[in-house]
Order: C-alpha cells, then structure tokens, then sequence
C-alpha cells in the first residue's frame, strides 16, 4: 500500500545527501547507458554483415576457373582453366538440389546512349534465374527468359540509376538503347538493395557471347542452394569440383585451378563471430551494472549506519521488522529505477541521433536495440537495486532498540 509519509522521508533523506545520491545514480545510469550503446553497436554491425550478405543470395555458391599449379597425368601446371556452356549444362542436368542457376561472362563497362543522352554502365551477360541470385526485385517489365538466350535476341534490363541517366523521366520499356554500337531493346526494369549492383544492364549471355567474343566460355557459374545447409551444400561444392575436375583435366585438389566459394559457410562464420561479440557485449556491459548495483549497496550500508540511532527509535515506538526493510528497499529501488530509466532513455536518444545523422555505410547499419531488450534491462536493473537494498535492509531490522540508542 502507497504510504505517502515513508516516501516523503526517503525524498528528504535523498535531497540531504545530493552529491553521494547522485554519484550512486550515476554510476547505475552510466552501466544501462553502456549496454544500450554496446548492443546497439553490436547490432548496427550485425545489419552491416547482413546488408553485405543480402545484396546477394545468401544460400550461393559461386565457380570461377583459375590456373592450375599442379602437373596432372603429364600435363604441365599453369594452364588456364576456363568455365564453359558444357560445365553449365552439367551442373543444370546432373547436380541436385539445385534452386536457381546463372552463368556469366566477364562484366564490362560500356558507353550507353539514347538518343543524346550517354553514359558508362555495367552490361552483365547473364541467364535467365539471374535477378534471383542478385536478390534484383522488377519494377516494370520483365527479365530475361529462355526465349531471349535460345533466339539469341538484342534485349536487356537496366536498374534505375540507367533509366534515370539515359531517359530522365520518359519510360524506357520497349525503347532501343545503343551499346557501343549495337541497338538492345529496353524489357525491364529492377531494383537492387545493392547500390552498386543498380548502375548496370543484363543482356541475355548467348547474344554477348556471340555479339562480343564468338565463344562458348563462361566467367561464371552460380547457383542457389535453396534451404541445403552447410554440409550440404559442401557437398555440392565439393561434386561440382570433382566434375569440372574430370572435365577440364586438372587435380581435385588443385584449389587455385578452380574456385567453388560456397556463401553460406562464409554467412555462418561471421554471423557466428557477430554472436560471439554479442556475448562478449553483454558480459561488459552486465559486469557495468553490477557495478552500479554494488555501488547502491554500499551506499545503503552507510545509510542504515548513519541512521541507526534513527531507527533504534522507530523500532523502540513500535516499528516492525518490515517497516524499516520496506524503507531502506523502496529507497534503492527509487535510486536505481530513476538511474535505470536516465540512462535508457540517453542510450536509445543516443542511438536514434546516430541513425538519423549518420548515413549507414556497407559495414555498419541502423543501430538499435530491441524495445523488450531495453525494458527487461530495466526490469533487471530495478530488481537488483531492490536485492542491493535488502541486505542492509535486513541488517537494520535487526538491530536492537538499546544497542541502536547507544550508537554513537
């Protein structure tokens, strides 16, 4: 029950004592202020690795040729080792559990214009499950289909940073563009959280390899390994290279003749050492509030101790044992929830001013802390402050009336 006289008393005695008061509430304030700045920092690193990830398919493996650096039945080392169409079709029709596959060529800039207006982008061969590996969502039109590799046909898909270059506010479906002399009729357009992967075109690989170099090789290869986890899709990884092993004539063992980079191992080891800071975070940061929290203890002590005399009377008129706990209770809990509640609320301010003036980079994004994090944290933090108070609560109902009266 709400005993206004008890509370008025513990706001007296706190106003009596400002400087000790606030040093205590300081100390508890400053640890919740670091944990909110500690997990949010730890979460802004978090969003930076993820954006990195989710520009493309996170579930990816991606195969490059190399150059061999060990001799194999006779053949020299230091060949070249070049994907082709062949190692394509392989993969489609003999690999399982495979999602999405895309080949690419080599991606080049190129001068692009329309009418009289120019400019250097990206142009990506590329197949048709491509946008699906680059995470690229449509805003009008469509991508490349089978259609346009088997008929070999002059269209292309441009992000939004090309249409805005090229054609300002006209819409660009269904117009001709001219790379670098040859004519490509606009069919879509996409979006890539990406910003880099925006400032390019797709053009279907069998019309660049015939438009461009007149051959059936391939920068490449990369597929979606839908929900197949990290064994599996080593595994994956492992058969294709065993394949291209036999096909281009090189040591399965020869890592720099072909590269099979599997994402998802790379995603699980750094989220895993995002993990791993986040725990060390909260180990810091919980060490900071129990030194807050002990802080508000010995605080406590002194205070049952400058008023022993006080409370040998109390309990001589008549005050129970719970009374006087009560007290010296509520007064670590006003201490500690007022300090807890200061230095949420300056962390999250502190956060939220960081997200609104500093723009995100690829590394470090949004920092924040999750609302029930913070409120537990809180919670906690009051739950302590009431055990930092109950033990000198305890020692002074025990205090006897005569012995308490002779304190000096």
């Amino acid at each position: 029950m709400f005993d206004l006289d008890k509370w008025q008393e513990i706001l007296i005695t706190i106003s009596k004592n400002k400087l000790r008061t606030f040093l205590t509430a300081f100390s508890v304030a400053w640890g919740i202020f670091i944990l909110m700045i500690l997990l949010g920092a730890g979460q802004g690193l978090r969003n930076g690795a993820q954006y990195q990830f989710m520009a493309d398919a996170i579930n990816s493996i991606w195969i490059n040729g190399g150059q061999t650096s060990l001799p194999y039945k006779g053949l020299q080392p230091n060949r070249e080792i070049i994907l082709t169409n062949e190692d394509y079709d392989m993969i489609r029709d003999k690999l399982a559990g495979v999602e999405h596959l895309t080949a690419s060529l080599d991606s080049r800039a190129r001068t692009l214009s329309y009418k009289k207006e120019h400019g250097a982008f990206t142009v990506r061969p590329c197949m048709p499950d491509h946008h699906y590996l680059e995470n690229a969502q449509m805003v009008s039109g469509r991508f490349i289909n089978n259609d346009d590799i088997e008929q070999y046909r002059k269209v292309c898909v441009m992000g939004l940073p090309v249409r805005k270059t090229l054609f300002k506010e006209e819409d660009p479906i269904g117009k001709y563009i001219d790379v670098e002399g040859i004519p490509f009729v606009v069919i879509g357009m996409f979006y890539d959280q990406g910003n880099n992967d925006m400032n390019r075109i797709y053009i279907p690989r069998s019309t660049a390899q015939r438009a461009y170099n007149g051959k059936n090789e391939l920068g490449v290869i990369w597929l979606s390994t839908g929900d197949a986890g990290v064994e599996k899709s080593n595994q994956m990884a492992k058969e294709i290279r065993e394949e291209l092993a036999a096909r281009h004539s090189f040591d399965v063992n020869d890592e720099k003749a072909m590269n099979a980079y599997n994402n998802n191992v790379e995603y699980v080891r750094i989220m895993s050492l995002l993990d791993g800071i986040r725990i060390f975070i909260w180990i810091i940061g919980i060490g900071t509030l129990i030194a807050g929290v002990v802080g508000v203890s010995n605080i406590m002590m002194i205070v049952v101790k400058e008023r022993t005399k006080e409370i040998g009377i109390r309990k001589a008129l008549g005050a129970t044992p719970y009374s006087i706990v009560s007290l010296i209770i509520q007064e670590a809990i006003l201490i500690t929830g007022v300090a807890g509640y200061l230095g949420l609320s300056a962390g999250v301010f502190l956060l939220e001013a960081f997200r609104k003036f500093v723009p995100p980079s690829d590394f470090f994004r949004n920092p924040e802390v999750d609302l029930r994090v913070a409120v537990l944290s809180t919670v906690l933090l009051v739950v302590a402050g009431a055990l930092a108070g109950l033990f000198p609560a305890m020692r002074a109902a025990r205090i006897e009336p005569v012995i308490a009266l002779r304190d000096e």
